[in-house]
């Protein structure tokens, strides 16, 4: 990484800033992190007249904060996302005077499970996971020592589940992919969303904490790393992590259904998940460089089928997607808060 010397000159105008720093700065999650690097290394090589980007892997809600918290030099250009944007998030951002933020969906994910080659391969409903994870399933005491606690049909091998920590996009997209989707297979669960929501949200979303679950931090190379050593451990992570792994690791099948580019992409695997930047569109006029990283990032070359991304495991979204979004990066479209409703 290059050093980067920031000037604080401060905010000129309504519409902008005026900024001295030559490098565009990026930071937000890990899991979209390789992709935005090849981008960054992509545009460096392409546009040698401007300094190579430097882009941060802080995982995505510390990335959002570090994004919105303002305006000018001090603060990012751009963030990576896991999920998307919150309406809470945006309105920090416009708060702190970045009123114009363009929301680009770069592509499509899995979050899956994997597991080690060496463990005893596992086959898992949406069902079996909540159960196996939650804190109070469907408002039960959790139990759960082995799979085979949650679901007879199960190996008889101890719940050890290594995943992202609460700041992670990931670790949202997980509560909600995973948790929710795995609780909402409950009738009673499903009435009790209409009675009280509240609890309903804690029963379904709050994960145990007596060490079956596992903080795995912002690196989804460790949790990589961690899964491959343990045969007993499943790890949670973007299928671009599986697929860069397949000599040590394998899926874990959900709903009877493979974690493969084939079945995301077709949205048929039940955690296909799309993948986000945001921009501000003041700093575009002032971060030198900025706009080219952008035509860089929406090229067929870079995310289009068969381009660079998708050789590091992302997804292709669907052609009338990109079309829309390469829209929203040329046209510097702000997200709006009925956008997020």
């Amino acid at each position: 990484m290059r050093t980067l010397a920031i000037v604080l000159l401060g905010l000129v105008g309504v519409g902008g800033c005026s900024d001295a720093r030559t490098q565009i700065r990026i930071v937000g999650s890990s899991t979209v992190f390789p992709f935005t690097t090849a981008v960054a290394e992509n545009f460096n090589r392409n546009n040698p007249e401007f300094t190579a980007p430097i882009v941060e892997s802080t995982g995505t809600g510390g990335g959002i904060k570090l994004f919105c918290a303002g305006l000018g030099s001090r603060f990012p250009d751009v963030a990576n996302a896991s999920r998307r944007l919150k309406a809470g998030e945006l309105a920090d951002c416009q708060k702190n005077g970045a009123r114009d933020i363009v929301e680009v969906e770069v592509g499509v994910d899995g979050l899956v499970l994997a597991q080690s080659k060496a463990g005893v391969p596992l086959d898992l409903s949406l069902r079996d996971v909540y159960a196996a994870l939650a804190a109070e399933p469907f408002g039960q005491k959790q139990t759960a020592k082995l799979w085979s606690d949650v679901n007879p049909a199960l190996p008889a091998v101890r719940i050890e589940v290594i995943g992202p920590p609460p700041t992670s996009g990931t670790r949202d997209s997980f509560n909600e992919l995973y948790m929710l989707a795995g609780c909402k297979m409950d009738p009673a669960m499903k009435a009790l969303e209409k009675t009280d929501e509240a609890r309903f949200k804690t029963l379904c979303n709050k994960i145990r904490e007596d060490g079956h679950f596992i903080e795995g931090g912002e690196n989804d190379n460790l949790i990589v790393q961690k899964v491959g050593r343990n045969p007993v451990a499943v790890g949670v992570f973007g299928f671009s992590f599986l697929e860069a792994n397949l000599d040590t690791l394998r899926d874990v099948k959900i709903n009877g259904v493979p974690a493969t580019y084939e079945s995301i992409s077709a949205f048929e695997y039940p955690a296909s998940r799309p993948m986000f930047i945001y921009v501000k569109a003041q700093h575009v006029k002032a971060i030198r460089g900025l706009r080219e990283f952008l035509d860089e990032y929406t090229s067929e070359r870079a995310w289009g089928p068969g381009g660079y991304l998708s050789r590091r495991g992302l997804i292709p979204a669907a052609e009338a997607t990109r079309i829309e979004q390469r829209r929203n990066a040329t046209e510097l479209r702000a997200l709006t808060p009925e956008d997020l409703a």
